[in-house]
């Protein structure tokens, strides 16, 4: 469903970043701790977080514990944070990319839709320039498709018509 919510923004930005050559269903699975662990997305809180926080998470198995994900999170706060004050809210910032509508596709079969597309890439590369990292246009377009920018449910699944409401 089109998502008009930063904390949710933040959210998915962290948990795609964390998903990067590993299955979504790996991470779906963590999501509750990583909820717990990340103080519910809160970019305010994260942007905070030093080494002592970085060896917490790392500590915890409830989460993926690689250090670059867990550093670039914190990274992407500050950036995501910048993104808010220039924008007035990252949802400003990128619902812009789509002219305020989201993208519909009508795919017939799953296999037809794309792991990226000149959207994600531009959203990709102008994220890259504000400084985020682990956000190459796969992630950026499994963000956009779960945020809702991107309707790519197939035709025949009974979530593409709801999404368009």
């Amino acid at each position: 469903m089109p998502l008009h919510d930063d904390i949710r923004f933040f959210e998915l930005l962290c948990l795609e970043g964390a998903q990067a050559g590993l299955s979504w269903l790996t991470v779906l699975r963590k999501r509750d701790a990583y909820r717990k662990a990340y103080e519910n997305f809160d970019p305010q809180k994260v942007v905070h977080y030093g080494e002592e926080k970085i060896l917490e998470l790392l500590s915890n198995p409830g989460i993926i514990r690689n250090r670059r994900k867990i550093e670039s999170s914190i990274r992407n706060a500050a950036c995501f944070l910048q993104i808010c004050e220039q924008k007035g809210s990252f949802d400003s910032y990128v619902w812009e990319f789509v002219d305020g509508s989201p993208v519909v596709n009508r795919w017939k079969e799953s296999s037809e839709i794309p792991a990226v597309t000149s959207l994600a890439e531009t959203i990709s590369k102008d994220l890259k320039v504000r400084g985020f990292n682990f956000i190459g246009p796969t992630i950026v377009y499994a963000f956009l498709q779960s945020s809702g920018l991107v309707n790519d449910h197939i035709v025949s699944c009974f979530r593409h018509n709801e999404c368009l409401k």
